[in-house]
């Protein structure tokens, strides 16, 4: 396989998007299985020097989510080694962070999100162009929709992110692919309802703002695309304005003093802040490499993840200023604040192989916040 250099950029990001950008086919149906505790072997702990709590899970993890109906952590994975098929599902005590069971899929999975009762969880299969959806009661997959659409060179879309809207009882989903595009799913059919087009090269980040009436989304052009729920359009494209390029990826909301906050993981590595009000950037956390990213309005913090870097950043979202580190090496990736707001979980990829397969297990952290 050939990769370009800007994705070969993507790719350091997430492998997963880089294979979906190269055409790579997977199976469309799933199969599952639900496994027992005693088919899975409790992992150690470590605990590292400024607290977290960690463990090994599995090779090629991307994202975590909390079910409130189960009461428990689901973590997806494309079981990134050679020759394997297929990915799994993961689910983990949220104290002990042992697996206490699993369901094996017939495709790679990446975005996970959970809608409101926790009784469903919508799982991007990147590789495949797909979305499923699981019954967290059974571990069953219930439904599974594969999207048709091409991007101008023909390739399959990459979906990335899917985000559930409790007011449209409909998920967004962003493709990555240029130019990008954004799907409106039914999440009880799991049916498109819309598609917004013309998204710009790699739609990346999602992040809804019911309160607005938005959906914000990212992409590999530098912009934050403004888009109306209420006709699924795009109504504004926000840039910082400088000239220079960016790749921005992840977005966190601080509604109370109208910032958004997007994630510059490769170009310029920084956190741009944009006001909701006028689109202009109107600060900006120098801190490195910046790939996830989520806002705590209860402890008013931001949580930021430094791939490269190998670290957490705590920032206090008054002053910006980083008020703690934590080292997760090798490759802290996608972050979690759990139900009770006083825990973050992330999860810690391992750098890949030329063939894109993980070079060992990733594992899931635990940080109780002081």
């Amino acid at each position: 396989m050939k990769y370009s250099a800007p994705l070969a950029i993507l790719s350091r990001t997430t492998a997963v998007i880089a294979l979906a950008l190269a055409g790579s086919a997977a199976p469309l149906a799933q199969t599952v299985q639900e496994a027992s505790v005693s088919q899975t072997a409790a992992q150690p702990l470590t605990v590292t020097a400024e607290g977290a709590i960690r463990r090994p899970v599995a090779p090629g993890i991307y994202e975590v989510a909390y079910s409130p109906a189960s009461k428990a952590l689901y973590v997806a994975s494309a079981e990134a080694t050679t020759g394997t098929q297929g990915g799994v599902i993961y689910k983990l005590d949220p104290e002990t962070l042992q697996t206490i069971g699993l369901t094996h899929t017939n495709e790679k999975n990446f975005g996970l999100a959970v809608s409101p009762e926790g009784d469903s969880l919508y799982i991007t299969n990147s590789l495949a162009s797909g979305l499923s959806v699981m019954d967290t009661k059974t571990g069953s997959i219930k439904a599974h929709l594969k999207f048709t659409e091409r991007s101008k060179d023909s390739s399959a879309y990459g979906p990335r992110q899917v985000i559930y809207d409790p007011g449209q009882k409909a998920l967004y989903v962003g493709g990555v692919g240029d130019p990008g595009i954004i799907w409106l799913v039914d999440a009880e059919t799991l049916t498109v309802r819309a598609t917004i087009p013309d998204a710009g090269k790699w739609v990346t980040g999602l992040l809804l703002d019911n309160a607005s009436g938005r959906l914000y989304a990212a992409n590999g052009d530098g912009e934050v695309l403004v888009i109306d729920t209420r006709e699924n359009r795009i109504v504004e494209r926000w840039t910082a304005g400088d000239g220079k390029p960016y790749l921005l990826l992840n977005l966190a909301l601080d509604a109370k003093r109208h910032r958004l906050f997007a994630t510059d993981n490769s170009k310029q590595k920084t956190v741009l802040a944009f006001d909701t009000r006028t689109g202009k950037v109107t600060g900006r956390l120098d801190i490195g490499d910046s790939l996830a990213i989520k806002y705590q309005p209860a402890r008013d913090e931001l949580y930021v993840s430094h791939r490269v870097g190998g670290t957490v950043s705590v920032v206090d979202a008054a002053t910006l200023r980083t008020t703690k580190t934590y080292a997760l090496p090798p490759m802290p990736n996608s972050l979690l604040v759990g139900p009770d707001g006083k825990t973050l979980y992330v999860t810690i990829k391992t750098p890949p192989n030329k063939d894109y397969s993980a070079s060992g297990a990733g594992s899931i952290a635990r940080i109780d916040l002081p």
